[in-house]
């Protein structure tokens, strides 16, 4: 499966496989990588590190699935690793991705020079995801 994201963005993070956001767009990262079409995207990042930590996968593991199997297919693998999980779980760790922010003032000047060379007029972007989908063309 080509996936290129030097000519175009992964998915949104808000898109979700088997009720869970973020897998969809690491399932686009694992393939880019996989095919050295990454661009300036990172694989892991760390909301792909939440998600991996939620599953019990490596990166590795993830990665050489995305690349080997169809997103239905990995959506039935999901589903197989969250067979014990409760729909609590899971929109707790949904919760977790989406509502991320900046943990350091490091990374919040990061964040706050990504915001203002964006669009310095959205004072509503404050998480990780929100900043992402803006700088896509989503919001």
């Amino acid at each position: 499966m080509e996936m290129n994201l030097t000519l175009s963005p992964p998915r949104s993070p808000r898109q979700a496989f088997s009720d869970l956001v973020h897998l969809p767009r690491m399932v686009d990262k694992a393939r880019a990588s996989r095919q050295n079409t990454l661009g300036e995207y990172i694989y892991p990042c760390p909301l792909d590190k939440i998600m991996f930590e939620f599953l019990k996968v490596s990166s590795e593991t993830f990665q050489q699935k995305a690349c080997e199997e169809t997103d239905q297919d990995i959506t039935r693998w999901i589903d197989s690793l969250c067979q014990n999980r409760s729909p609590q779980e899971k929109e707790a760790v949904n919760q977790k991705i989406l509502s991320s922010q900046p943990d350091t003032p490091e990374k919040w000047r990061t964040f706050n020079d990504l915001l203002n060379k964006i669009d310095a007029s959205r004072t509503d972007i404050s998480t990780w995801v929100d900043l992402i989908d803006l700088e896509e063309g989503r919001l």
